[in-house]
């Protein structure tokens, strides 16, 4: 549906694991904004998910219907968490405000697709929130320490 360059749907689950277990190591806990199993069997899904690294925290996604609990930490639909001394809050949805939103803490989401533009132009705007989703960030996991790096670093580009 998002047009990505991928020659099919196998293809693509394969590059999105590879990347995601690349970046995502054993022992690293991964916040999962949502749609995880979109459009598949849940015994599909479930089998693609057993294959990623990391203690797996899902905040489920308009498509997350019935996730096997076994693979996830947690499921949950908003979650705020501390990390790297700044204030996190996490959601499937873009939110307009967010706890601590005044205080300088971050909104994380997924649902809308965006591409890095996305990304950018919050932060030309003044708005810390970020797009995690895949589209935005060149088909990779994104970690809190490039995402911190971004909102800081004054030439607008978030390294990758």
């Amino acid at each position: 549906m998002q047009n990505r360059p991928f020659e099919n749907i196998q293809e693509m689950n394969q590059i999105l694991i590879q990347n995601y277990n690349a970046v995502v190591h054993k022992n690293d806990t991964v916040y999962i904004l949502g749609d995880i199993s979109h459009h598949l069997p849940m015994d599909r899904a479930n089998e693609l998910i057993s294959r990623l690294n990391g203690k797996k925290i899902l905040i489920k996604g308009n498509h997350d219907k019935k996730d096997d609990l076994e693979l996830f930490e947690e499921i949950c639909d908003f979650k705020t968490v501390s990390l790297n001394g700044l204030y996190f809050a996490l959601m499937y949805y873009p939110m307009l405000s967010w706890p601590k939103k005044n205080s300088g803490s971050i909104q994380l989401h997924g649902h809308i697709h965006a591409h890095e533009e996305y990304n950018l132009q919050n932060k030309a705007d003044g708005i810390r929130r970020y797009d995690v989703g895949v589209d935005a960030n060149n088909y990779y996991p994104v970690l809190v320490k490039q995402i911190i790096e971004f909102f800081e670093n004054n030439e607008g580009k978030c390294k990758l």
